[in-house]
């Protein structure tokens, strides 16, 4: 069995989540809820998940979403998703084609409100095709992404609702220069990045439209500790924060099973009005 509690003093609420694994962790339950400092309890949630399947029911709708997947073949999987009260819920089928790096997905929502959405995924990308509402002027919606490599770099496009955002991400050892332009608004931007050691590194990203403009730096101590500190000219922000336990990882990897977080906010119009916030998260294994 497994208790993990956090709080936020940003929003005064605690997180709660206890789950116990079944059948030698073949099966698991979990509850979760929150409450605020006056043991008010909200969106409690209780959960029975698989490898194949996963039951969650809210106890406050009296709502059960349901998820589930499973292999017909090597090559073919069924994914289905359903909502009992509303009554809706999804249905892909995703196929690998004669070379396992092309997969052939096709989608649609239950009950079926049009024709399905195709997906196809390739090495450099994938593209999607659906139908629109036949009320607009366009029948059909295509969105999709296309990566591959460019002047010892990495070009990147993304499409979706008639806007095509190009990125171009060129990094060594040392250094990451990334410009970006979003079509048909020209919107141009670019982040440059600079580590000075395993340990530093400082991050600036700049919108040429609004001329707004953001740094960070961040120092870290093996994994457990991290330092950060930035400006943010979009809100005329200054903040710095320090974590105690992997940022990024599991709470089970931080030491004594704990993650900690200072975030100090100083308004740069209204010094005297500064912000002091953490986070802290724990868990028990019994």
């Amino acid at each position: 069995m497994r208790v993990t509690s956090e709080f936020d003093s940003e929003s005064s609420v605690f997180f709660h989540k206890v789950s116990c694994k079944l059948f030698d962790s073949l099966a698991k339950i979990k509850f979760s809820f929150q409450n605020d400092r006056g043991g008010q309890i909200a969106y409690p949630q209780l959960g029975f998940l698989t490898k194949h399947f996963c039951a969650l029911y809210d106890l406050e709708s009296h709502n059960a979403l349901l998820k589930g997947s499973f292999d017909i073949a090597n090559f073919l999987q069924v994914r289905a998703t359903h909502d009992v009260k509303e009554q809706k819920g999804g249905v892909a089928i995703i196929t690998s084609l004669a070379n396992p790096l092309y997969k052939l997905e096709i989608s649609s929502s239950v009950p079926s409100v049009g024709l399905p959405k195709t997906t196809v995924q390739f090495p450099l990308g994938e593209v999607s095709v659906e139908r629109k509402d036949q009320e607009t002027e366009k029948a059909l919606s295509i969105s999709g992404i296309l990566k591959g490599e460019l002047l010892n770099g990495v070009c990147t496009a993304l499409y979706g609702d008639e806007d095509l955002s190009v990125r171009y991400c060129y990094k060594d050892e040392e250094m990451s220069f990334i410009p970006s332009i979003s079509l048909p608004s020209n919107a141009l931007s670019f982040a440059f990045k600079r580590r000075f050691s395993l340990s530093d590194k400082l991050s600036y990203w700049y919108n040429f439209d609004s001329s707004h403009w953001s740094m960070v730096y961040k120092h870290t101590v093996g994994k457990d500790l991290k330092f950060k500190a930035g400006y943010d000219s979009a809100v005329r922000l200054g903040w710095a924060s320090l974590w105690v336990g992997d940022e990024g990882g599991k709470t089970k990897t931080a030491p004594k099973k704990m993650k900690v977080q200072l975030m100090l906010h100083i308004p740069q119009d209204d010094i005297a009005n500064s912000l002091l916030m953490f986070r802290v998260k724990k868990r028990w294994d019994f």
